[in-house]
């Protein structure tokens, strides 16, 4: 775990993420983590701003596909209809995609809990949930309600968190990937 909460500090250079805004780890989330990306999973983000601080390399390596729709117009058209945010939308479109997959959250409190809502209605399953989801209104509380998903997840304490943060976590995961092989 040390080498992703590292991982996590020097991409914000805030040591609260090894003190007040610890980050917190389900029993199986590392594992579970490496063994998906090992074995060419799916990693669906909520913002590019994850995709944009991710290893660009990784991916290629290990024959993951990272999908972000968060700007597809389509999802924006489509919340509209259903009254749901962009972020909520762009995570119920990809279900399938999660199964078996990492879900990497830095941005939207609204994804990270459409997420969840997912994941106890039984239509998505992810190896991991990364939810690390940033700001005032929403974020503290989602990242509570993670540690009760029946799915393992890594999240933390309070309101800090972004797309670098989840971004970190992803490559740090990567790293013990490859440092395990």
């Amino acid at each position: 775990e040390w080498p992703i909460v590292r991982r996590v500090i020097h991409a914000t250079a805030d040591f609260d993420f090894a003190g007040k805004n610890k980050i917190i780890f389900h029993k199986d989330a590392v594992m579970n983590g490496i063994n998906a990306l090992k074995e060419g999973c799916s990693i669906v983000v909520d913002v590019n701003g994850v995709i944009g601080g991710m290893n660009k390399q990784n991916p290629k390596d290990f024959g993951n596909k990272v999908i972000c729709n968060i700007s597809d117009p389509d999802i924006a058209e489509q919340a509209k209809k259903e009254n749901k945010t962009r972020s909520q939308m762009s995570m119920r479109v990809t279900a399938s995609e999660m199964n078996g997959g990492i879900v990497a959250i830095g941005n939207a409190p609204t994804a990270l809990l459409e997420v969840i809502q997912m994941i106890s209605e039984g239509i998505a399953k992810p190896a991991l949930v990364v939810g690390i989801p940033v700001g005032f209104i929403a974020a503290a509380e989602s990242k509570d309600k993670l540690q009760t998903a029946s799915v393992p997840f890594i999240t933390n304490i309070g309101r800090k968190g972004g797309s670098s943060c989840a971004a970190s976590i992803v490559n740090a995961l990567y790293k013990l990937l490859r440092e395990s092989s």
